[in-house]
């Protein structure tokens, strides 16, 4: 039996429901008429608009230049007309100007050729990974060229490679791995070839065995110096903090980046975004996204290109009764209604949620069982952060470690009294910086 590798405090395990989206290999999504691409959809500044309204684009052409070092470029997915500049509000609450794209009929989208191959310098990766607006394919969707930029007298031990997808529903990654290993893998290299570590590891949760002998079989077989390590299921395996516990055995300390501990963690869909950027030439312009949840009556996984509307994917797999969309996973992301919501580079999945059987739950007093306390990874004290955000003391919540909070959700799911703690955590954490 192979041994399983986790992080020690704290996590808790829901049902994961990933059978769900996980049937049946990924599909292309190009039945488009109109597109919304907001110029901010990374974390940063937002992209500069290089476009006006009535200007004709194409695929590939950049349409946003990114204003600052930690911001990135935005390029149009498809052929096509920009019929409006408006604002747009996204899953995540941000209000973003966008472009509105009227897609060219018979005629939307390029195909992508390999370039030819060659010897690049990190630098040149480097430049590439920024150009093409890459950024990271988890969620967080932070410029990937900024976390790939070592600071002069920095050494990187350790590639980290974050193929766990830990969220219940989501299955984006895993198909990735089991379909385009050999791709995915490849962007890993340029990935190494740019901060040339010490030593490179693939975390892979165990739920995920086909994802684990694929990769496996692609290393062996061109020989990569890469590591395959099986974890535990078990949630928030795949923060970057936890994930390098897990896997490294060093902890990033309070305030502090995996850089801190020389590592860098790379999302498996970045790598794969990286490989698609270098071998053909292709900026961040699609994403793999699961649609998954009871409300959606065809489950799958989607290759879109950014900027599809919600409401498209839902006329694609079809609709019961929905009580709410999720953007992410149901632990950590973003409900939203507007079903003219558009994808982003950090979707990484849609989620169609129907009203719960019988009586909502409801909150009740806090009856100090310390289960949230237990579940926490980072050992922070929610019910007693809580507390203090509750009473308006959030300068003292600051100084009980509330900026460590990931938003995880851990407490919250196995809070008996069903207390907001991930929202007051929010709320204590804008307050407090104010």
């Amino acid at each position: 039996m192979e041994f399983l590798a986790t992080f020690r405090k704290g996590g808790v395990h829901p049902q994961d429901k990933k059978e769900l989206a996980n049937r049946q290999p990924i599909e292309s999504f190009t039945t488009v008429e109109e597109l919304i691409i907001p110029l901010s959809q990374h974390t940063g500044s937002p992209a500069k608009a290089l476009k006006a309204k009535g200007d004709e684009v194409v695929a590939g052409e950049k349409i946003g230049e990114s204003t600052s070092f930690i911001s990135a470029n935005i390029h149009s997915p498809v052929n096509g007309t920009i019929s409006e500049i408006t604002k747009v509000t996204l899953a995540n609450s941000i209000v973003s100007e966008a472009y509105v794209i009227a897609v060219k009929s018979g005629d939307a989208f390029k195909e992508w050729l390999p370039t030819a191959e060659r010897e690049y310098t990190s630098q040149e990766l480097l430049a590439i990974v920024k150009e093409m607006g890459i950024v990271g394919a988890g969620g967080a969707a932070f410029p990937t060229h900024v976390k790939l930029t070592i600071p002069k007298g920095k050494k990187i031990k350790d590639l980290v490679i974050n193929g766990v997808e830990c969220e219940p529903y989501l299955t984006a990654d895993h198909r990735l791995m089991v379909q385009q290993s050999a791709e995915l893998l490849k962007g890993v290299m340029y990935v190494a070839k740019i901060v040339d570590p010490q030593a490179i590891s693939i975390g892979v949760e165990n739920n995920k065995k086909d994802a684990i002998a694929t990769l496996r079989r692609v290393i062996e077989a061109e020989n990569y110096p890469i590591k395959v390590v099986p974890l535990k299921v078990k949630y928030p395996q795949g923060d970057e903090k936890q994930l390098l516990k897990a896997i490294i055995k060093r902890e990033v300390p309070s305030g502090k980046l995996p850089l801190d501990v020389e590592a860098v963690v790379v999302n498996v869909g970045t790598a794969f975004a990286i490989w698609e950027a270098v071998a053909l030439n292709k900026p961040f312009i699609e994403r793999v996204v699961t649609l998954s949840g009871e409300g959606f009556k065809n489950k799958k996984n989607v290759r879109v290109p950014i900027g599809t509307k919600v409401e498209d994917l839902v006329a694609l797999v079809g609709s019961d009764t929905i009580e709410k969309y999720i953007a992410g996973g149901p632990m950590m992301g973003f409900a939203f209604w507007d079903e003219k919501t558009p994808i982003t580079k950090g979707t990484s999945g849609i989620l169609a949620l129907a009203p719960p059987p019988g009586r909502r739950a409801t909150v009740s007093p806090c009856i100090a069982c310390g289960r949230c306390i237990t579940s926490c990874p980072m050992g922070l004290q929610p019910t007693k952060l809580y507390r203090l955000i509750d009473h308006g003391k959030y300068e003292e919540a600051l100084t009980n470690s509330l900026m460590d909070c990931k938003e995880c959700g851990c407490c919250a799911y196995v809070c008996p009294a069903h207390l907001p703690l991930v929202h007051a955590m929010k709320l204590g954490k804008k307050l407090g910086r104010k």
